[in-house]
């Protein structure tokens, strides 16, 4: 059975989207067979994987709204063992319609994920940078999240407000729901701004932050306008070579 994790903050602009994808990609090159769900009508994690449309006829929206086999949305990724579920722009919508749900709103995505969670050894959901109704579903099918979280002024705004949200659904929705592990993003070695955020983060989240840092990195900035993970791209690239150390420790850490 596949080991479920959103990656989620809903501070836009921190990495989440690259760190969910490489991250993805470096363990499938490890011989894990993963699953990228793209959960955010902006459509990064599908554009990042190769699909450029916006508005595709088997995506998650039909999965979620439409009652579409979870099955039939899958496609695979140019990398061996990756495959993906991509957005739409009427994704948007979608928390509009399941609200209208009486009933286990806030677990229909959970459901649909057991069609096919069998088949793989991790299902990452790229979550959308807000806390509405998708997020929640997506942290109650999760069996854990991981934060990105970016090396700049301001990184721990509104994290208080994420990690309540994270509280609630693990009482009321999903008990067993964790925080995984924190990734720092665009991180600086040289800055003293990057250090004293490592600093809070630590102080925070303790022994939960990855000891691997992803750095400013031009050519992990680039590979998704070419619809390319980074270790397709550029494989030595210093971006490329932190989200392989990366998946490293992710798997030790037995996650």
């Amino acid at each position: 059975m596949a080991r479920i994790i959103s990656f989620s903050n809903q501070k836009g602009g921190v990495g989440k989207t690259t760190t969910c994808v490489n991250l993805a990609a470096a363990l499938a090159l490890n011989g894990k067979r993963v699953l990228v769900v793209d959960f955010d009508a902006q459509c990064n994690a599908s554009s990042a994987l190769g699909e450029f449309q916006k508005t595709v006829e088997k995506s998650v929206y039909e999965v979620l709204c439409d009652d579409l086999p979870t099955k039939e949305a899958v496609r695979e990724a140019e990398i061996k063992n990756l495959f993906y579920i991509p957005s739409s722009c009427d994704l948007a919508g979608a928390e509009l319609e399941l609200s209208q749900i009486v009933i286990g709103r806030e677990s229909v995505l959970q459901g649909k994920l057991a069609e096919i969670e069998n088949e793989y050894d991790y299902i990452f959901i790229d979550c959308p940078p807000s806390l509405g109704l998708l997020t929640v579903n997506a942290l109650t099918a999760s069996h854990g999240v991981i934060v990105p979280i970016q090396s700049e002024f301001y990184a721990l705004e509104g994290l208080s407000q994420m990690l309540n949200t994270i509280k609630l659904v693990k009482k009321f929705l999903n008990k067993d729901l964790e925080i995984f592990g924190v990734v720092l993003t665009m991180f600086d070695s040289r800055s003293k701004l990057a250090k004293g955020v490592l600093e809070e983060v630590l102080n925070v989240f303790g022994d939960k932050v990855f000891q691997t840092k992803i750095p400013r990195n031009i050519r992990l900035a680039e590979a998704p306008s070419y619809g390319k993970p980074v270790a397709l791209y550029d494989k030595k690239c210093a971006g490329a070579t932190a989200y392989s150390a990366l998946a490293d420790e992710f798997c030790s850490k037995g996650l």
